[in-house]
């Protein structure tokens, strides 16, 4: 089938205030408010450090040809994350050193692998956050399989993938989601998270967590009423 590539142009640039107060945010207090747009948990941080906030760049390659991921990186620009589908190979490696220092002098967040990357030693001192499944000594090739996408719909970690979502990931793991989706509920989450220290600090000072949650009024309440057939 052919390939189906997209220009980068016909990306929404990233909302880059949007992007600042994502920032703030512990990304796990996001969790309170979504269900959807959380990658697969074994899908893990393997380099970089810090939070990763930026822009989904996709791609989709065929298992063992990484020529269109070549080509992305060469066109990505500063606060863009390549998302990379594999097409569910966890064998060949499509990204290692040469890539990621290719998204280095691009100005690149980071990448994200739904599969398996190389050079693991090199990537860690590079210090481009990079998320993957683990790592390979088998590597992908050039050979110009006239398969796969650019800034078209990706699958990576479980998750439907639009080219311009929005991807934030730490040690804890991966969130992709819509902007608009993140900034409807990125208030309550900040909120959240001001709010964490005093409820910590009752805490200490002998409050129950189920009295200060609520969650031991909801237990009463439950037990208190019939069992329903």
């Amino acid at each position: 089938m052919p390939i189906d590539f997209r220009p980068l142009g016909e990306l929404p640039p990233l909302d880059e205030s949007l992007a600042a107060r994502l920032a703030q945010v512990d990304f796990p207090t996001l969790g309170h408010y979504l269900e959807e747009g959380f990658c697969d948990p074994a899908l893990r941080r393997i380099a970089g450090s810090g939070r990763l906030v930026g822009r989904a760049v996709t791609v989709r390659i065929t298992p063992t040809d990484s020529t269109l991921l070549h080509h992305t990186a060469s066109l990505v620009g500063p606060g863009d994350v390549v998302v990379i589908d594999c097409g569910g190979d966890r064998r060949h490696a499509p990204l290692g050193e040469v890539v990621v220092n290719a998204l280095l002098a691009r100005g690149a967040a980071g990448a994200v692998v739904d599969g398996v990357c190389t050079d693991i030693d090199a990537l860690r001192e590079l210090g481009l956050p990079v998320h993957a499944y683990g790592t390979s000594l088998l590597t992908t090739k050039l050979h110009g399989i006239p398969d796969g996408s650019v800034n078209a719909p990706v699958g990576c970690g479980g998750v439907p993938v639009r080219p311009g979502d929005i991807v934030l990931g730490d040690a804890n793991g991966l969130l992709i989601a819509p902007a608009a989706r993140l900034a409807a509920v990125l208030d309550e989450a900040l909120l959240d998270d001001e709010e964490e220290p005093s409820l910590v600090a009752e805490l200490y000072a002998g409050q129950p967590l189920g009295e200060l949650t609520g969650a031991s009024a909801t237990v009463a309440r439950l037990l208190a009423s019939p069992a329903t057939p």
